[in-house]
């Protein structure tokens, strides 16, 4: 990613869904430690989030 500002916000979401579904996140970025149903939580966590800010803002219009 060019946009340190973007990736930045992107990382700090990660943390957030990870938190949200009780996975601890190593800070140093290395999570080779997570078993594949820890990062698919994340993941899904973090796309549930994504559709919801997405499915509010429609409501909007």
């Amino acid at each position: 990613m060019a946009n340190k500002q973007a990736k930045k916000a992107l990382e700090q979401f990660k943390m957030q869904a990870a938190s949200e579904v009780g996975v601890n996140l190593n800070n140093n970025g290395y999570n080779g430690d997570l078993t594949a149903r820890q990062a698919g939580s994340i993941g899904g966590q973090m796309v549930k989030k994504m559709i919801e800010s997405y499915e509010n803002s429609m409501q909007t219009k």
